[in-house]
């Protein structure tokens, strides 16, 4: 999977929010503190609050909180909210796809994929990334042998 660098720094800023809940936090506050380049803070900050996740307040003592807890905000709910469905192909929900021949089944590893960014990125809040605590499944892919090695095999696939 590829994590683009506008969700990674997504999650980032919603971090440094819920962090400092529940003062109202600026732009400037969340680039620095995470050394991410304003302009593009500002823009992801936009992006979340046309999704929901944050409100602006306005004036010299202005910024962003959370619109609910960071225990209720989803890692898959920033994800979704700057770069769109997660586990697309091609633009299609994995389901959708279709492939001839001998390519006909790999649809269904694409919808595993999905299912398995699901289960990881929508059962982790920030509140689980804020303290490190995370859900007894993301836990155990994350220590599972071979997890952060590159190009594991996993244990299941020998």
């Amino acid at each position: 999977m590829h994590i683009s660098a506008k969700s990674d720094y997504a999650i980032r800023a919603a971090l440094e929010i819920a962090q400092r809940e529940p003062d109202v936090v600026t732009a400037d506050t969340i680039a620095g503190g995470q050394g991410l380049p304003r302009t593009f803070v500002v823009s992801i900050l936009a992006d979340l609050r046309r999704a929901g996740l944050v409100r602006a307040h306005r004036g010299s003592s202005g910024g962003y909180v959370l619109t609910r807890p960071a225990s209720d905000v989803t890692l898959g709910s920033i994800i979704r909210a700057v770069d769109g469905p997660l586990g697309q192909v091609h633009g299609l929900r994995p389901d959708e796809v279709e492939y001839p021949g001998v390519a006909e089944h790999l649809p269904d590893v694409w919808v595993a994929v999905r299912s398995s960014l699901r289960l990881v990125l929508d059962g982790t809040t920030l509140q689980h990334a804020l303290t490190g605590r995370l859900p007894a499944p993301v836990a155990r892919m994350r220590d599972a042998p071979g997890a952060r090695e590159p190009r594991a095999v996993p244990s299941w696939a020998s």
